[in-house]
Formats: structure tokens, sequence, C-alpha cells
């Protein structure tokens, strides 16, 4: 049986792994917070300052539900990436508009899609299994988890990082989870019910 043996929650202000509180800030820009987060617990990455607000909220999210989890007991192929949002990249796209009509930027340009956080988490960790990037209006456990439970029970992937990754202006939401073949850490069972329990925590 698959379980979730990782899970981190990030909202406006707030950081939970594995449900212990990590942080709990009073309300500061987006920015500015993803900023505390990345020099708190991730730091050292350079790439992540070029990074859109998106891609570092994924890309953080990730960070955390890996640092006590480490991933080196599988080839690059073994795992998968699944993530959902409902505001796409918009964000960014309307940056990068504004840019067009004077000289349109390509920093902004690489990031006018969603699916480029599964791009940078994949770069940081070396991962080159399958993913996949879903746009709903909210969060679609039911199939979210059965996608990822397929990609296990067929042999698609021997680990899989799913959740949602919602970014626009500043509100923004990550759960991610890190669902195995085998347990170990918090060991919760993957379902949608255990999925929907720990989102609405």
């Amino acid at each position: 049986m698959n379980s979730i043996n990782a899970y981190t929650i990030i909202r406006p202000y707030k950081v939970i792994r594995n449900g212990e509180v990590l942080t709990n800030e009073s309300a500061a820009p987006m920015q500015d917070f993803l900023r505390r987060l990345y020099d708190q617990f991730a730091g050292q990455y350079q790439k992540f300052h070029k990074m859109d607000h998106l891609s570092k909220l994924g890309w953080l999210a990730t960070e955390l539900l890996l640092q006590d989890m480490p991933m080196t007991g599988y080839a690059a192929e073994d795992t998968a990436l699944v993530f959902a949002n409902r505001s796409a990249s918009l964000d960014t796209d309307e940056k990068y508009y504004q840019t067009v009509s004077d000289i349109a930027s390509p920093a902004l340009f690489v990031y006018t899609l969603p699916n480029i956080v599964t791009g940078e988490i994949s770069i940081r960790h070396k991962f080159k299994g399958e993913n996949a990037f879903f746009v709903a209006d909210a969060f679609d456990i039911p199939m979210m988890t059965a996608y990822a439970q397929q990609l296990l029970d067929t042999n698609a992937a021997r680990a899989c990082i799913c959740g949602w990754i919602e970014q626009y202006h500043e509100d923004f939401e990550a759960v991610v989870f890190l669902v195995e073949k085998e347990t170990r850490g918090v060991a919760l069972p993957f379902s949608a019910e255990q999925v929907e329990k720990l989102y609405q925590s």
C-alpha cells in the first residue's frame, strides 16, 4: 500500500511540515515571506533568486518536504512530479505582458508556463520521472490521488511528489506530499480522504 511519508503546507504566513508548525508570522509581502523561508530553510541555491513567485513557492515547499527524506535510493527516473493550481502562470503572464510594449523580458518569458515549477524542482533534485501540471478551479483531490496512485501501482514511478501550488498576486498556497511505495517518515495511508484531511488542516 502506498503511503504519504511527508507533507508540507505553506500558507500566509504559516508553514507546517508533517504536522509541526515551523513558522507562523504576521502578515508581510509574499516576496519577503518567501525570501525569509529560503534564508531559514534552504539557502545557497542561486537560481532561486531568478525564479518567479510560483516557482519559488513550489520549490520551497519541495525543499522543506525532502529535507529529512533523502531520495538517494531512487534512480532519476523513479520520482514523478504531479501538481495543480487555479491560476496557472497568470501572475507572471501579466508581468511579462507589461514588458512587451517596451522590451519583452526573456527572464519573465521563461516562466509564462505553470509547469516550469516542475522543471525547477527536477533540476534541483535531478528528477527525470514523469511530470504533469493541471489547471483547475479547485484542488481536485480525487483526481490527483488517482493519478499518483496509478503511477505507483503501474511501476511508472516508485515515488511521487504531488499537490497543489497556487499563487496569484499576494494569494498563495502550497500543499505538497511525498508518496512512496515503501513506508517511512509519517507513513500515513495514501487516499483521497487522507489528503483531504491534511489539506483542510
